[in-house]
């Protein structure tokens, strides 16, 4: 067995999933600094484009389930903490992706953005190797725990205020741009808006719900949610 092939079923091991098809690993953990080609089959970047969508189905199946009562908006706000690249590199630590990944030796030591898009490519390879349930397993053992963390201890209106008036700008204003449906299922469309920043919309079933929406979809597009949720 080579250097490679042991760093490969030692993850195999770690994750808890053997292979049938052990070149569809070897490419999932192959980063495009390896070789100058650009052939769909040289890298794991394909691998990577799957991957992101099936842990999108995946994680938005779990939060369905651990948050029975949650509308639209919050589920969204948990979906894009867990999937995003940050939650991925963190998977990807702890399942020990990196002592398997394959790059250039220009490159230096893996980056937390290598190893994001190597732990979406693997579970791009797991669906294609063993199918969903294959790739379920493996995120709800790294995500399961993660469920319960997926929001900040402050909503994002108080967040986002907070963020704007310590940077010296005005306090954020809401407007709605449509209100639609019968009263007792109205659907609001809401506008944050700060002086200097393009506007972000959100929606909700109230319009608290789609202001916090709007609010969220500003500081995550600003790169901050939900680290300043948590602060």
């Amino acid at each position: 067995m080579t250097k490679g092939d042991a760093a490969l079923a030692a993850l195999e091991a770690r994750i808890g999933y053997a292979f049938r098809d052990r070149g569809i690993l070897r490419l999932a953990l192959t980063h495009s600094s390896l070789s100058a080609s650009r052939s769909a089959d040289a890298n794991n970047e394909r691998l990577e484009f799957l991957g992101d969508r099936v842990l999108g189905l995946i994680i938005a199946e779990m939060l369905m389930g651990a948050f029975p009562e949650a509308l639209e908006g919050e589920l969204s706000r948990r979906l894009a903490f867990l999937v995003r690249w940050e939650t991925c590199a963190a998977v990807a630590a702890d399942a020990g992706i990196g002592a398997a990944l394959r790059y250039g030796a220009g490159t230096g030591s893996a980056t937390a953005l290598m190893l994001s898009d190597a732990c979406e490519a693997l579970i791009g390879a797991l669906y294609r190797d063993g199918g969903l349930e294959a790739a379920r397993a493996f995120v709800g053992r790294y995500w399961q725990d993660r469920l319960a963390t997926s929001l900040g201890s402050r909503d994002a209106k108080s967040a986002l205020q907070e963020w704007a008036q310590g940077r010296g700008l005005a306090v954020p204003r809401y407007e709605i741009i449509e209100r639609s449906g019968p009263q007792h299922q109205l659907h609001f469309v809401v506008e944050a808006r700060i002086d200097g920043f393009d506007p972000a919309r959100g929606k909700g079933r109230t319009r608290r719900e789609a202001e916090q929406d709007a609010a969220t979809a500003v500081l995550m597009r600003q790169g901050l949610w939900p680290e300043v949720g948590n602060a």
